[in-house]
């Protein structure tokens, strides 16, 4: 579903818009009932533990780098949601040589969620062109929503890191 969402949100016109907040908002919700449907039957993987957060990064990061380039996020907030996922998925692939497979924690959890909110918000509250949907108080929210995301991925990078540095502390 990435690549239709970045060809829809690429577009200007406000139907491609809707477009490519629906496709984000399903592929979101199904990630996350693909997670929760995993759990309760009891089909977790290490395939699944590695996959899933690759595929949560890959649309949110997607979007991120849109939304970037179309100047409604600021690039730092970007480069810092990058950072952190490469520095993750540096102590993933430092578990994984060790034999170890480390699954997404709840701050994790949380950050993606909030990331994905902030994703849908500002592509719903501030348009490519044109007005915001709902005027400047809208923007305003979109943008406390981005930067509560902001926040939480720089909390749920160092606690990540805190709480695997045994893996690489030999490194």
């Amino acid at each position: 579903m990435i690549p239709v969402f970045v060809v829809f949100a690429l577009m200007e016109a406000q139907w491609a818009q809707i477009v490519a907040l629906v496709v984000f908002c399903a592929a979101s919700l199904t990630d996350m009932l693909d997670g929760q449907i995993a759990r309760r039957r009891g089909l977790v993987t290490n395939f699944g533990k590695f996959i899933d957060p690759i595929a949560d990064k890959l649309l949110v990061m997607s979007a991120l780098v849109v939304l970037v380039g179309q100047g409604r996020m600021p690039s730092w907030v970007c480069i810092l949601m990058l950072a952190r996922e490469f520095a993750i998925s540096g102590f993933r692939l430092v578990a994984a040589d060790a034999g170890k497979v480390i699954a997404a924690g709840w701050l994790g959890k949380i950050k993606t969620v909030t990331q994905m909110a902030a994703v849908i918000l500002l592509l719903l509250l501030t348009p490519v062109s044109g007005e915001p949907l709902c005027g400047q108080p809208g923007v305003i929210i979109a943008d406390a929503v981005m930067y509560v995301s902001a926040a939480m991925t720089v909390w749920s990078g160092v606690d990540y890191i805190v709480r695997n540095f045994s893996l690489i502390h030999d490194f």
